[in-house]
């Protein structure tokens, strides 16, 4: 499945394009980077995927349609996926993607 593209160009118009925000293809969507560390996708399983602290990702799952990523048959820390109807309305998705843009911003650059 090719990820959602109507929901990258909602992500894109949230993130911006402003410095150090750069898109790539992974995890078979695409993801938006902020100086090089993830900060959100769209899931070629659909919904999203989202970069988080690790210490607020058990918090969050306790969301509805949120869960942690699971990658290789484990689940992996910082990581959650986030279902389409999590991310149905515009306030829905605002919330997850400035969760991921803040935890990636607090990041060191990647070079």
């Amino acid at each position: 499945m090719a990820y959602d593209e109507a929901l990258a160009a909602r992500i894109r118009e949230l993130v911006g394009r402003g410095k150090g925000v750069t898109e790539q293809r992974m995890f078979g969507g695409l993801a938006f980077l902020i100086n090089g560390n993830m900060a959100v996708a769209a899931s070629g399983q659909g919904g999203l995927l989202l970069h988080v602290d690790p210490a607020e990702g058990a918090k969050l799952t306790r969301s509805a349609g949120v869960e942690p990523m699971v990658m290789r048959g484990r689940a992996m820390d910082g990581w959650l996926r986030i279902d389409d109807e999590a991310v149905r309305t515009a306030r829905q998705l605002q919330r997850w993607v400035d969760i991921g843009v803040a935890y990636a911003r607090s990041l060191p650059a990647k070079r």
